[in-house]
């Protein structure tokens, strides 16, 4: 299966999630390129991640499915073909 370069997006709005997501992220670090996290606390939200990651699409769906499972987050992607 081809690699993909991806962004990937996730809002966390409670900050209990936080940990959750971390321990998703670090699972998942050998896929993960860069990570920028932002807390928005004017918006009331716990925290903003981007992700920039090279895998497959397969391996990109498993990261999101994981984090959408997650209570309080909403996540997106983008993938690229290269």
């Amino acid at each position: 299966m081809d690699k993909r370069i991806g962004v990937v997006n996730i809002v966390v709005r409670e900050f209990e999630g936080v940990s959750k997501v971390n321990a998703i992220l670090h699972d998942c670090m050998d896929i993960i390129v860069g990570r920028l996290g932002l807390p928005y606390k004017d918006r009331g939200i716990s925290a903003v991640i981007t992700l920039v990651v090279d895998a497959t699409s397969d391996e990109i769906s498993s990261l999101t499915g994981k984090l959408g499972k997650i209570e309080g987050i909403n996540v997106k992607s983008v993938m690229n073909k290269l």
